[in-house]
């Protein structure tokens, strides 16, 4: 089975343009639940429901520990198993059964071709008892999807209060992995929740553990810049009241303050001056025309008369 975790590491395919908040509008974009719900003909869907009704569940106190049943291995076009179907259909019943049948099976880590878990769907769906259901039955909170996200971080993108509740309580060993882990858009989920506005959330994800002055992969931003990019002033206050550091540069060497100049909200200036120390209140000198000029060795100018053509 190919499962992926979430990594350590730097990620290159992060998305400057996503990243660049200075230009770009907030873009809502739904997780992709069931790619084959839609393409389901009615005949089709029928016929899939009385497959799932015919399963004989045994008691899963008698089966060994590790055993696949041949539907476990039943897939659609798009990679999805019963359990997966049951979770979007909300089949509540046919999927409990089937999360007893197969505790602690790597069955219930199965990612389809969008590299979704049940774990993620039960999120997605917004059923967070299904969610409790699954870590105690085994499900790794810690696999992410084709973006890279783990269940919590989309919980956090939903503003799903009962979701996060549930993947927070449970399984707590993976806890802080998950709250350092970026996404392949070089998000973690304390950034998730700040530029989606989610204020309760950043605060539990902070006492939780999240480190606050975690900066983004791609630019280096912390929560605080961001939430100076959305020009969110509560936002900011309940940042800097958790601890956020307002001297935090940037790969480009920019304060949160910086990033007021320009803006219309000038009482986030004014706190971020305030606060911001005074040898970094001015604007980072950037390397000008002239010095680059300057720096041009004779080497480099010994070319500037070639002719072409005689011209």
């Amino acid at each position: 089975m190919d499962v992926h975790r979430a990594s350590m590491m730097n990620y290159g395919d992060c998305d400057v343009d996503e990243m660049d908040m200075k230009n770009r509008k907030m873009q809502h974009c739904e997780e992709r639940v069931d790619s084959g719900v839609d393409s389901l003909k009615e005949d089709e869907y029928r016929k899939l429901v009385e497959e799932i009704e015919i399963l004989r569940f045994e008691d899963p106190t008698v089966i060994p520990k590790g055993t696949c049943e041949a539907w476990t291995q039943e897939v659609t076009e798009d990679g999805d198993t019963y359990l997966h179907l049951a979770i979007i259909h909300e089949a509540e019943e046919y999927a409990v059964q089937i999360i007893k049948q197969c505790q602690n099976d790597s069955f219930l880590n199965r990612q389809n071709n969008q590299r979704q878990t049940a774990l993620h769907l039960a999120v997605i769906m917004e059923q967070p008892h299904m969610v409790d259901r699954l870590l105690k039955a085994g499900c790794d909170p810690r696999l992410v999807d084709q973006n890279g996200n783990t269940a919590l971080h989309i919980a956090c993108k939903r503003g799903s209060l009962a979701c996060f509740s549930v993947l927070t309580q449970i399984q707590t060993q993976h806890l802080q992995a998950i709250l350092s882990f970026p996404n392949y858009s070089g998000h973690t989920c304390l950034h998730i929740a700040a530029i989606n506005n989610y204020l309760s959330m950043v605060e539990s994800l902070v006492q939780l553990g999240a480190d606050v002055n975690t900066k983004e992969q791609c630019s280096g931003r912390t929560s605080l810049h961001l939430a100076v990019d959305l020009q969110n002033l509560d936002l900011v206050h309940t940042l800097i009241s958790l601890g956020a550091d307002v001297n935090s540069l940037t790969y480009g060497g920019y304060t949160p303050y910086h990033l007021t100049f320009g803006r219309q909200n000038s009482e986030i200036q004014r706190q971020l001056y305030d606060r911001t120390a005074q040898e970094l209140r001015a604007m980072p000198e950037s390397e000008s025309e002239e010095s680059d000029e300057e720096s041009m060795s004779d080497e480099d100018c010994m070319y500037d008369d070639i002719q072409f053509c005689g011209r």
